[in-house]
């Protein structure tokens, strides 16, 4: 296997590992979080903080309620984290070899250029994530905020025959935009403030 393959590969591993353990304490925040979001909209019921989001949700529901949408979290945030992190390493080492850097190579980038192409990875990374993940996402908001969906509890395959019959295929990219650039910027923020505060860390330490 190519070692820039290798490396996006081991990173993408590592990242969806990580999504998967933090889906378990994210899941209940985030569906606490969206309900008081969504109040004053037709068939979300009405809270006054969060607290009374979780005594309702439990008392409905029971504890599965809080994790409604776990799967699809799951089926979201893992591919995405680690899709992230598999496209930033393949970016980075393929932007950098484009430049004229290898790994036994003499010359030492400088700082701007490390952070322009960490930057410009970052960006990439979140583009890709973004791309793959938003019609998941979009089925999984609904499933966790809407109560109002008939007398059946609400399901996957119905959230999605509904966007089907009022969208189409392209409501399952609403908000793309706003979370492509969400992701992007994010992506490129993120990163470069970490891979700064790494190299200060121990350049200092």
């Amino acid at each position: 296997m190519p070692e820039t393959t290798r490396f996006g590969v081991a990173n993408g591993v590592a990242g969806m590992f990580s999504s998967l353990i933090s889906s378990l304490y994210f899941v209940p925040l985030e569906v606490i979080c969206q309900r008081l979001i969504v109040q004053g909209l037709p068939g979300a019921t009405f809270y006054t903080d969060p607290f009374d989001v979780t005594r309702k949700v439990i008392k409905a529901e029971g504890f599965r309620g809080l994790y409604r949408g776990f799967g699809l979290t799951a089926l979201t945030n893992s591919p995405a984290v680690a899709l992230w992190w598999g496209a930033y390493g393949t970016a980075q080492r393929i932007i950098w070899r484009s430049l004229g850097y290898r790994d036994d190579s003499e010359k030492k980038p400088s700082h701007m250029e490390m952070m322009a192409v960490q930057a410009t990875a970052g960006m990439v990374a979140g583009a890709c994530s973004s791309v793959i993940t938003t019609p998941i996402d979009t089925v999984k908001t609904r499933l966790q905020v809407i109560d109002d969906y008939g007398v059946a509890r609400p399901s996957v395959l119905k959230i999605t025959k509904i966007l089907l019959k009022e969208d189409g295929w392209w409501g399952f990219y609403r908000g793309f935009g706003p979370r492509f650039l969400n992701m992007s910027l994010y992506g490129t923020t993120m990163i470069v403030t970490y891979e700064l505060i790494k190299r200060l860390s121990i350049k200092h330490i």
